[in-house]
C-alpha cells in the first residue's frame, strides 16, 4: 500500500502533507484502541487542544 502511495506522488496526484490536528487525531485513535476506559480523557484533552489551536490561530490547525 505504501509503495501505492509514493508512486502516486511522486506522479503529483496526492498531495501530503502533515497537520498537527492529524497527529492528534491518529494519536488519539490509537489510545482509545489500546485504552478504552480512558475515552473520555482522551477526548477531552484532543477537544482542549484543538480548541487552543484554532483559538491562538496556530499554524497547521
Amino acid at each position: 500500500m505504501l509503495e501505492i502511495a509514493s508512486v502516486l506522488a511522486a506522479k503529483g496526484d496526492i498531495d501530503f502533507h502533515l497537520t498537527v490536528r492529524g497527529i492528534l487525531t491518529l494519536g488519539a485513535g490509537i489510545l482509545i484502541l489500546a485504552i478504552p476506559k480512558a475515552l473520555n480523557y482522551i477526548v477531552a484533552v484532543y477537544l482542549i487542544l484543538i480548541g487552543l489551536g484554532i483559538l491562538f490561530d496556530v499554524q497547521g490547525f
